[in-house]
């Protein structure tokens, strides 16, 4: 497999990890006639887009459930996203100061803002920043750090000690899946230490989750959600989760897509 083109052979590598299961660095750089430091930029490249994840000693594991990319969610679920967003944009008052997620409906959120006057929107993900680069009504905070190119948001040391420089009226977060016992369910625990953090420097918590997330643990990753937090989701929410989610201190709010 000697001269193979780095996407090519990244594609590979994904693919002997599923047939595998694990591969060592120096076995994969045997394989492809190469160094051990390309296979090692492979693997953190293949980590970073959610299609391997590392373990110790240098193998790699494919994950059971590969996240999807942020370009495959845009158009899944569009008119429950663009409902969601409607909703959750219906409680954000001018003047207030808003922290927005990364994510397809969180950007879908931020486009139904555009035009609230005398808003202040703190944002981790490069969706939100991209509907509200032409707004003039809003004031636009973006909280860099270390691009996630799979879910294009902001992640990491810098992205947390911005939050520490801010207090929120709102926070708006997306999910992988969330589930009425544990929180919020994600990727990686990066994710999820920025999120606890999102969490601790706002006001009030709302989460839009379509309703193929509610009950889903893909990963093994949490983020505890406080009492009283807002759950946004569609219509097609099965009732009994619903219930679990109310009983467990969240407030439900279900919406329906516009028809055609």
């Amino acid at each position: 497999m000697a001269g193979m083109r780095t996407r090519d052979r990244r594609d590979e590598i994904v693919r002997l990890a599923t047939t595998t299961g694990l591969a060592s660095v120096d076995e994969l750089a045997d394989t492809f006639d190469v160094t051990a430091s390309t296979i090692r930029r492979d693997l953190a490249r293949l980590t970073d887009e959610g299609r391997v994840a590392r373990t110790y000693g240098g193998a790699i594991a494919l994950l059971a459930h590969p996240e999807p990319s942020l370009r495959q969610r845009t158009q899944e679920a569009f008119a429950e996203k663009t409902a969601m967003a409607r909703r959750a944009a219906a409680e954000i008052n001018s003047g207030e100061t808003i922290l927005l997620d990364a994510g397809t409906t969180i950007g879908a959120l931020a486009r139904e803002l555009r035009d609230v006057p005398q808003l202040t929107v703190a944002t981790t993900g490069l969706t939100a920043l991209q509907e509200l680069a032409g707004s003039e009504s809003v004031h636009v905070e973006c909280l860099g750090g270390t691009l996630r190119h799979l879910s294009q948001g902001f992640v990491g040391p810098l992205t947390e000690a911005a939050l520490e420089r801010m207090t929120f009226d709102r926070v708006y977060l997306s999910a992988d899946g969330v589930t009425p016992d544990n929180g919020l369910c994600e990727a990686d625990l990066q994710q999820t230490r920025l999120k606890e953090l999102m969490i601790r420097r706002a006001t009030e918590v709302y989460v839009l989750a379509h309703a193929d997330k509610l009950g889903s643990s893909p990963f093994h990753s949490w983020v505890r959600l406080p009492a009283g937090w807002t759950l946004i989701t569609d219509d097609s929410a099965d009732p009994r989760l619903v219930d679990e989610f109310t009983s467990r201190g969240a407030r439900v709010v279900t919406v329906s897509p516009e028809p055609g």
